[in-house]
């Protein structure tokens, strides 16, 4: 006995679940890779680390990233995901190979958490690529406004009369009639044409950054007190050469001021030729100049000189906060090569060295 034939309609019906059942699968797998590939391009949840000088974690959720010269866009991704500001460079990869336009060689620096499209666009758009200009320690503030101007970031005169300008001494609290000692010595990273004003506020929150790490809650102290640690640190910076030795300077200089005694800083000596005088850098202060009558030569006039006379580092800054207690009233470099100094109780001690050296500018 033979079976019926199934009926057309029937069969109609079959294909139709069949195509259903298809089309649902295809889209939910369309789905679930539309949601994977959101989810490998968005920002992963750990906080990125830093890999070295080209792709560093900073403060304030800042990323900085160096694009090298001839770098390709999957090196870039290979080093994104690395370090963990990217979740999968395979991401990056495709929307390489699907996106024609080229990122460009530079600097840059973005908050994170940033999804990949975001970044690709900075780098892409290239808008962002900015200027590294390093301050070094114990540079005056005439010598930074020359640094930042010859980087391209803004204009040397522009900077000095920010640097100057009494509503941003008033919104920092500091009492001299600059900023100079409170722009922190370091590498930074501005626009072309960066406007001054915001270059001197950014340099001196980092410096209110790096002294809120010191020990000794140096943020808590007065504007006034902070101001005469500022001075003294200043010239620490410009005297010590060994680092070990900072903090025993800041020790002798504050037992010159416990007597009265004049702090004899070659280093504000060499301020007063260099800043005040306009004369080349000395490579050896006579006696002659030690008896520069200004009020920054410490030598002539007995206390602080009337503000900093550079830009202190950490190292000079620490050294302030946390002297080393000694009954040495002097030291003098004897080691130019190694930059140690003598240290001595007695004036006696202290003439045995035979020069008078500064700091190299």
């Amino acid at each position: 006995m033979s079976k019926n034939p199934p009926k057309k309609g029937s069969v109609i019906r079959t294909i139709a679940v069949f195509f259903a059942v298809f089309i649902g699968l295809g889209l939910a797998a369309g789905g679930v890779g539309i949601g994977a590939f959101a989810y490998l391009s968005n920002a992963p949840e750990e906080a990125p680390v830093t890999l070295d000088d080209s792709l560093r974690v900073e403060a304030g959720g800042r990323v900085f990233l160096e694009v090298r010269q001839g770098e390709s866009a999957y090196s870039v991704g290979a080093r994104l995901e690395a370090a963990g500001l990217i979740r999968s460079h395979y991401v990056w990869d495709i929307l390489a190979r699907f996106d024609d336009a080229y990122i460009k060689a530079g600097d840059y620096r973005f908050a994170y958490p940033a999804g990949q499209q975001e970044i690709r666009d900075i780098l892409v758009a290239g808008q962002l690529q900015l200027i590294r200009v390093t301050v070094p320690e114990g540079v005056t503030l005439k010598k930074t406004a020359r640094i930042v101007a010859e980087a391209g970031i803004c204009a040397e005169e522009d900077f000095l009369a920010a640097a100057m300008d009494p509503a941003i001494r008033d919104e920092y609290r500091v009492p001299g009639f600059t900023m100079e000692g409170y722009l922190y010595p370091d590498t930074y990273f501005f626009q072309a044409g960066y406007p001054a004003d915001q270059v001197v506020r950014f340099m001196a929150d980092t410096f209110f950054q790096r002294l809120a790490e010191i020990p000794g809650d140096p943020l808590d102290i007065p504007p006034e007190e902070l101001f005469r640690r500022v001075i003294i640190a200043s010239i620490v910076e410009r005297e010590y050469r060994a680092a070990d030795e900072a903090p025993l300077m800041a020790g002798v200089f504050y037992n010159r001021l416990d007597i009265g005694m004049a702090l004899q800083s070659c280093a504000t000596v060499e301020y007063v030729i260099t800043e005040i005088q306009g004369k080349p850098h000395p490579a050896t202060i006579y006696d002659r100049d030690t008896r520069i009558d200004d009020p920054y030569n410490t030598y002539v006039y007995a206390g602080l000189p009337p503000g900093p006379i550079s830009a202190p580092g950490l190292v000079a800054l620490d050294a302030v906060f946390n002297p080393v207690a000694s009954d040495y009233r002097y030291f003098r470099l004897v080691n130019p090569d190694e930059g140690r100094h003598y240290f001595a109780k007695t004036f006696d001690e202290h003439i045995q060295a035979a020069a008078l050296y500064t700091k190299g500018n």
